[in-house]
């Protein structure tokens, strides 16, 4: 697909300058987070296969760097790729520079400025806890202002534009824009309690399902419609063939755009969440899978003719992979939509496979494509320094991606399967869940194989760019380029309608779209009403219906020492490692107990569910294990109550003091947003911390006599031992742990699979 029909010739011509110093600032922002995130990644994945390399440093952990990993890769690397495609390729395809020179500086020094404050506050506990949203609320504010300047600098280039039809690359970056400030502001909206602390405005099975709402739409709106749109420009120009199809492009688009934000809910099947949302979850997915293909499809054939280029150009080698890529990403992600497949799939490592066969091969391959690309045309060479080390980067990329997932797919297939093995007198198989974990190893040491050699062909793609940077002339040349000025009023074939073709010739033809096409506006508001109307169709009933969340009245809100446990176990990031949340299956019943109910986490903020099971479920564990010293030993040294566990050990909670000051303002907090606190409690927050704390801690000594002297009982691994023993209690008859009634310990048989 070429640039459609021609701008109507105008008696005014116009000279213009590209404005590429952008373009160069993004791609090499790319470059530099690109690496910065995968060694993140490569000490995570070398933390489960080898625990000591947690080195039991508070922010060297994997609870607390995999969110920094997934927002390096997502939001650094990922974005300044975007950004540097935008910039590029939308001035080339509306024949203008940039809206405002100044908006774009401030675009891109605000946007390294969001990304080094994640790296300054994610390892340091300063997390919300929702994936790919895990920013607190300041940031979050930086984020929707820089979203802001990037929206006014792209919509104000559209309007000042000399080429009248916006190519099929424009409509994937107007979809970006426009739903990720939808998704991003909904999902952050919270109540600040300090300037590093917020909770979310909403709960429990509410928070869960804008969660994913934001988080699967989050892969589709800025993992998945900006590569699209990199796709469509980039892909043609290096093959230097037409897009293969304008009514596919057309298709694909419209139908990915409204189609796609319906499909957040199968993230949470055999949740607490409604079996109604599920299930639309499910079927939206499934109907997914046509307008992924068909964009696959129409990048593939793009290359008609062309493949004797693609075996020699190494650029275009990256390309084919990516859409490949995208392709198998875009099958498995509806097949594992599919509820008896995700009865196996949910909460194991096949996710994780799933979603970097889709980062390192789609997205990470069409970036290094682009900047390959990019390079000699950005640095003025006229070539790469080496197509040999283009060519071997590509190599051990693509064998470093097949290392990576395949293990990590027969690693999830083997959880899933292990978990739910029952004995034909049925009890569970591996009724310890250490044994599933010890059996994965292998599978963890060559997922770091391939994570390794993913990582030298970035090394190697840094080179590159450095050596065809040294190639440049002493002074850019700026090009001055002309073009007439866009008329105001249109008389080009498109604006006549000979005869009277009917709706169906119409749409047919696809006139009503090539219309659109000349209205940016107009279009982005059918993009909006497009995302809106999905997106409501599904949250309205969510928050307006009563029976998506069924209270029980013997669910109370956490204590305050409970709720800064709650606080220690999200900044620690606990979540990464542990779900709170038993399925409806007779293999998770038998392991953890009672399923989970709606209204058991309707005071979590946020919510709990999790999507990774590394370690056990914890939704039961204050249930089945009600010592206190068990905890307490198991934070200070977890190997030596659970051998061969790879959980790191914990000794800065036995060290650190519990702010007991601090938890008044969390409860005024979450008294403002509903949670119905005494009186007493309010009035005096840190005084009921500290005489729980005063109780536990007389359990501890009682437990183990030789703690009598310690100072425990200020300590934060108090209050998160309080919290860890109101897990799964609410609903239980048997044991109430907010009294001060001693219980008696049950450390052997029930701590055994924890």
């Amino acid at each position: 697909m070429s640039n459609t029909a021609a701008t109507p010739a105008s008696s005014r011509m116009e000279s213009f300058h590209y404005d590429d110093d952008i373009v160069r600032k993004f791609t090499l922002a790319t470059l530099v987070w690109g690496i910065v995130g995968m060694l993140v990644g490569l000490l995570i994945a070398l933390q489960l296969a080898w625990p000591a390399a947690n080195m039991d440093t508070p922010w060297l952990t994997f609870g607390r760097l995999r969110p920094l990993h997934t927002n390096a890769v997502i939001f650094a690397f990922g974005g300044n790729g975007i950004f540097a495609a935008i910039y590029y390729s939308s001035q080339r395809l509306l024949k203008a520079r940039m809206f405002s020179d100044v908006l774009s500086r401030i675009h891109f020094w605000g946007w390294q400025a969001i990304i080094t404050a994640a790296v300054f506050t994610l390892p340091f506990g300063i997390t919300q806890s929702k994936e790919y949203a895990e920013l607190e609320w300041p940031i979050d504010i930086a984020v929707v202002v820089i979203w802001v300047v990037f929206a006014v600098n792209f919509f104000g280039t559209l309007i000042k534009r000399r080429e009248r039809h916006l190519y099929v690359g424009l409509w994937f970056y107007i979809a970006t824009i426009v739903a990720i400030a939808v998704l991003y502001i909904a999902n952050n909206a919270a109540l600040p309690v300090t300037m590093t602390k917020s909770y979310s405005v909403y709960s429990g099975v509410q928070d869960a399902f804008m969660q994913w709402w934001y988080g699967h739409n989050a892969v589709a709106f800025f993992l998945t419609t900006p590569f699209l749109g990199m796709m469509y420009y980039f892909l043609p120009k290096a093959a230097n063939r037409p897009v293969y199809s304008y009514r596919l492009s057309i298709l694909h688009f419209w139908s990915l755009v409204f189609i796609y934000i319906w499909a957040g809910p199968h993230h949470l099947m055999y949740t607490s969440m409604p079996e109604w949302l599920t299930t639309v979850g499910m079927l939206f997915s499934l109907m997914l899978w046509m307008p992924s293909w068909g964009g696959m499809l129409n990048g593939l054939l793009t290359l008609r003719g062309a493949w004797n280029k693609v075996a020699e150009d190494p650029i275009l080698k990256f390309y084919v992979v990516a859409v490949t890529f995208y392709g198998m990403s875009t099958f498995e992600g509806p097949m594992l939509s599919i509820k008896s497949i995700n009865a196996l799939s949910h909460y194991t490592d096949w996710t994780i496979a799933h979603v970097h066969s889709g980062t390192l091969g789609w997205n990470g391959f069409m970036i290094f494509g682009m900047m390959y690309w990019l390079m000699p045309r950005l640095f003025q060479t006229g070539k790469l320094w080496s197509l040999k080390l283009c060519t071997t980067h590509f190599w051990i990329g693509t064998i470093g991606i097949l290392l990576y997932v395949l293990p990590i797919w027969a690693a999830g297939i083997t959880q899933g399967l292990m978990w739910r093995s029952i004995t034909e007198q049925g009890t569970l198989q591996y009724g310890d869940f250490l044994q599933t974990v010890t059996r994965l190893e292998p599978f963890y040491w060559l997922r770091m194989v391939g994570g390794t050699l993913y990582f030298v062909g970035i090394l190697l793609c840094a080179v590159q760019m450095f050596m065809t940077w040294k190639m440049r002339p002493a002074t850019y040349e700026v090009p001055t380029i002309q073009a007439p000025a866009l008329e105001k009023v249109y008389t080009g074939p498109e604006a006549i309608v000979i005869g009277n073709p009917g709706l169906i010739g119409r749409f047919a033809s696809m006139a009503w779209h090539r219309s659109w096409e000349r209205k940016p506006m107009f279009f982005t508001v059918m993009v909006t009403i497009a995302v809106l109307v999905a997106s409501l169709a599904e949250i309205v009933p969510t928050f307006m219906v009563k029976s998506v969340v069924q209270p029980i009245a013997s669910v109370t809100p956490y204590t305050p020492l409970e709720q800064a446990g709650f606080d220690i176990y999200v900044a620690e990031g606990c979540y990464n490692c542990h779900s709170q949340q038993v399925r409806p299956m007779r293999h998770e019943t038998l392991r953890y107990g009672e399923y989970s109910k709606t209204g058991e986490s309707i005071y979590d903020r946020p919510f709990q569910w999790g999507s990774r099971r590394i370690g056990p479920d914890l939704a039961r564990v204050g249930d089945k294990l009600q010592s206190v010293n068990w905890h307490i030993r198991h934070f200070k040294r977890p190997n030596d109550i659970s051998e061969g566990t790879i959980m790191p050990a914990y000794p800065w909670l036995l060290k650190d003091d519990l702010d007991f000051d601090g938890i008044q303002g969390k409860i005024d907090a979450l008294s403002m947003l509903g949670h119905p606190y005494s009186d007493e409690v309010k009035a005096d927050a840190p005084a009921a911390a500290r005489a729980q704390a005063k109780v536990l801690f007389a359990r501890l000594v009682k437990e183990d006599a030789s703690y009598a002297n310690s100072d425990l009982e200020g300590k934060k691994v108090m209050a998160l031992t309080a919290y860890l023993l109101r897990l799964g209690t609410d609903i239980s008859k048997d044991v109430d742990t907010s009294s001060a009634a001693e219980l008696q310990e049950q450390e052997a048989s029930d701590a055994s699979s924890f």
